[in-house]
């Protein structure tokens, strides 16, 4: 090979260098497209007569990056159609600052806009690229996170002999599904207002809750009045037993009295006549 043809492929490869580290910088790859065809064209340009190179070379070469190029277009394509499906996504991004310090930061992603034809990720008005991208969180897994739940299971005689109120503490939720009030249904009936308060976390329900109730064991279901209304069923377990003054009264009769009322007859006492 000459000298100008070796002189004019080592300034090709060198823009090629130039030109991936600037498509990596920028997501642009043209400049390694126009470099591989000048080359092709220099090899034609100056190839040796009298042992020139085949059409087919040339065309399996081209079809090669061809190739290539395509299978990238359609990974930029695909992850550019995967960052619009993260609108309204909550997401964890991660930023690295001139020290190197990586910091994290989560929020809703509002919009996707496209620059140099890569996708960015606005959060918060600041764009982020996909590869920032660290966590993707279901909006549904953050829900649940705030519903109001019980912490700890509830298990409680009701003693009809000794009637008291019973009290069970609850987590009334956070952020967008707090709660300020709850309902208690026992045996399909709901529970008069009145008999339920909360007072912080702690629910109480009133002894006369429980007072008609048959003796068996109830499993109340609690609703709370965040936005999604939130009901537990399965964690308050509640025992009914004994007996009310009311259903065995004492009457305080003697059962050996007789009646000892005096009548006043002498069976000896005759009318007093004399005869």
């Amino acid at each position: 090979m000459s000298e100008s043809t070796q002189s004019i492929i080592n300034s090709l490869r060198n823009q090629t260098t130039t030109g991936t580290k600037s498509s990596s910088e920028t997501g642009n790859s043209s400049l390694d497209k126009d470099a591989f065809l000048q080359l092709l064209v220099t090899q034609m340009k100056y190839q040796d007569p009298l042992n020139p190179s085949t059409d087919t070379q040339f065309v399996e070469q081209l079809a090669t990056f061809s190739q290539l190029e395509q299978m990238q277009n359609l990974n930029q394509t695909y992850s550019n159609s995967q960052a619009f499906g993260l609108v309204g996504m909550n997401v964890v991004v991660k930023e690295t600052d001139s020290a190197g310090k990586v910091t994290t930061k989560s929020g809703t992603v509002d919009y996707v806009v496209m620059s140099n034809g890569t996708a960015k990720l606005a959060i918060d008005d600041n764009l982020y690229s996909l590869d920032q991208l660290d966590q993707v969180i279901d909006t549904t897994y953050l829900i649940k996170q705030g519903l109001p739940y019980i912490p700890k299971k509830v298990e409680e005689t009701f003693d009809k002999a000794n009637p008291k109120d019973i009290s069970f503490e609850v987590n009334l939720g956070k952020g967008d599904t707090v709660a300020t009030d709850v309902a208690v249904v026992i045996g399909g009936k709901v529970v008069d207002e009145k008999l339920v308060s909360v007072n912080g976390t702690k629910v109480t329900i009133q002894k006369d809750a429980f007072k008609d109730l048959e003796n068996g064991v109830y499993k109340p279901t609690l609703v709370f009045n965040d936005a999604l209304y939130t009901t537990i069923t399965d964690e308050i377990v509640i025992t009914v037993k004994g007996e009310s003054a009311a259903e065995n009264p004492d009457t305080g009769d003697d059962p050996d009295a007789g009646d000892d009322s005096d009548t006043g007859d002498d069976p000896d006492t005759g009318d007093g006549t004399v005869s």
